[in-house]
């Protein structure tokens, strides 16, 4: 595949998954909102301290893995050996279950520990529920990890969508119900959860279906095939490393939760005042992951992309699919940031439904997770190159101390009773930046021609500048016209400055020229987009 062909399937790639993503948000807002009014901020921090402890399993059994797997079956594709292919999916497949298995045992016969451990006791009805979804999602990752490697990213975004919809529709109506008929919040949290569990099944089931056509369509090869042994050896060598940095920085957010409730309880608050205030704060950490979740998707793409053209030796081809990655990054992050900084108040208004003192502590720990957007993005990519460049420890050792530099600083700052819940953000905050300043620097080290990241930044930031302050005059003149306690004063406070935030953006990335002609050409349509835009 040439140079332009294996860089447009990669923005293709993007592209399918980040349509598929913003379905699956606001699928994720349509569950997730209402959820909160049905469950209670209570009944939302037991099914957040649910979804804390299943991550970091998640994170055991499939951040490493699936990038292993993505690289290894991208360089087997490129040289055409596709009985290796084989061999990576089988050996990868043994051990995600494996991974599942031990997951789903321990969540789901240790539940009530591992609540407790948390904290928060009357969890345990939530970690249950999810416990069979370890496994499930192992399976899921096996089969993604397969179609990613080839750079098809439709049965992934398919089956993400699918997930999505399950979830919505079975987790809602289990939470409900489950309430109206035992009047526990611990055990409706626990049904809102089974519809996350559901939605696994039911994307495992669609994508073996896709999967089993795939694997028997490829063609023959009678080419050496590297034994089990080897292959896992080399599968966990990537993915190991990857694995221990993310599973370290998930342990240590989850860490974080039983830090930062301790200190509140030490600085006065009861375990029942303490649960409100984290999920006031999970509600903030679930707006900032929205755009977050867009970058991921970029990344995904990204790498097998990348691998390919480190595998023919194609240097050009590599830089040039790094440059696009981290415009289009910059693109996505930025306004993101800059938008949930500036309407951080309208925005926990409408969505959370929160009003007085709740409503300006959820502004203030949205505003501090707005800045960390634009670090968490970049976080989020210069793992992928590195990682699709080989350098796979560098990021577990910066993230790992970035993650010890959060604890501290939440530590210090939550037991601060002017502060409390707010220096749990502030200590993402510099975590993040941590990592970033040190994961630009080891690119600068270990990769011959390193992508300009901070040079693709800049005219995304500033557009997103002049952004924000177009947003910030158009939501001030509103204030004094509209009611801002009705739903629909709440509405118009967030869609009007959200719409004219947008325009205000598009011309100005247009006229600070920070899309490039050579990337919107690689874009269905691209051609006429270009000549639209004046590219």
């Amino acid at each position: 595949m040439s140079e332009s062909a294996k860089k447009q399937s990669f923005l293709h790639g993007a592209a399918l998954l980040a349509m598929a993503t913003a379905i699956v948000k606001v699928i994720g807002a349509l569950y997730k909102i209402p959820l909160n009014a049905i469950i209670g901020t209570q009944g939302f921090s037991y099914f957040n301290t649910a979804y804390d402890i299943y991550s970091v399993l998640l994170m055991i059994s499939t951040a490493g893995l699936p990038v292993a797997m993505s690289r290894m079956i991208s360089e087997a594709s490129s040289l055409r050996r596709y009985g290796q292919m084989r061999q990576i999916y089988r050996t990868s497949r043994t051990i995600f279950v494996a991974l599942g298995l031990a997951g789903t045992l321990l969540m789901t016969l240790c539940s009530r520990q591992l609540a407790a451990f948390q904290e928060q006791p009357d969890a345990w009805a939530a970690i249950a529920c999810l416990g069979p979804a370890s496994l499930l999602v192992c399976v899921v990752s096996a089969f993604r990890g397969f179609f990613q490697g080839q750079s098809n990213m439709i049965p992934t975004s398919v089956s993400q969508v699918m997930e999505a919809v399950c979830k919505l529709f079975i987790g809602l109506a289990a939470a409900y119900f489950i309430l109206q008929y035992t009047a526990k919040v611990s055990l409706a949290a626990g049904g809102a959860i089974l519809g996350v569990t559901s939605g696994c099944l039911v994307a495992a089931t669609y994508l073996f279906g896709k999967f089993r056509k795939a694997y028997q369509a490829l063609p023959a090869d009678n080419g050496p095939v590297d034994s089990f042994g080897a292959t896992a050896k080399r599968l966990l060598a990537i993915a190991i490393p990857i694995t221990i940095g993310a599973a370290g920085l998930q342990i240590i957010t989850m860490l974080e939760t039983k830090v930062y409730m301790g200190q509140l309880k030490t600085i006065g608050f009861s375990q029942g005042e303490a649960d409100s205030l984290k999920g006031v704060y999970n509600f903030a950490q679930t707006i900032f992951n929205m755009p977050c979740a867009f970058i991921t998707p970029i990344t995904v793409s990204a790498i097998p992309a990348i691998t390919a053209f480190l595998t023919l030796k194609n240097h050009k081809g590599v830089r040039s699919t790094e440059e696009s990655a981290s415009r289009v990054m910059a693109l996505i992050s930025m306004p993101c940031a800059v938008g949930l900084f500036v309407l951080s108040k309208p925005i926990m208004a409408l969505l959370g439904g929160y009003a007085g003192e709740e409503l300006d502590l959820a502004s203030q720990l949205m505003q501090v997770l707005g800045i960390c957007v634009i670090f968490n993005a970049t976080v989020l990519l210069t793992n992928a190159i590195m990682q699709a460049h080989g350098h796979v420890n560098l990021p577990v050792v910066n993230m790992l101390i970035g993650g010890v530099l959060k604890l501290s600083v939440i530590y210090i700052l939550t037991g601060n009773p002017n502060l409390g819940i707010v220096g749990t953000p502030i200590g993402t905050v510099c975590c993040y930046i941590c990592i970033t300043a040190l994961n630009l620097f080891a690119m600068h080290r270990v990769i011959q021609s390193p992508p300009a990241i901070v040079k693709n930044t800049l005219r995304p930031l500033l557009a997103a500048l002049l952004m924000g302050a177009a947003v910030y005059g158009v939501q001030m003149g509103l204030g004094t016209v509209l009611d801002s306690t009705s739903r629909m004063g709440k509405l118009l406070l967030c869609a009007l400055p959200i719409g004219a935030g947008a325009v205000v953006y598009v011309v100005m990335v247009v006229v600070l020229k920070a899309f490039t002609r050579e990337d919107c050409e690689l874009l269905p349509g691209g051609e006429k987009l270009a000549k639209l835009l004046h590219l």
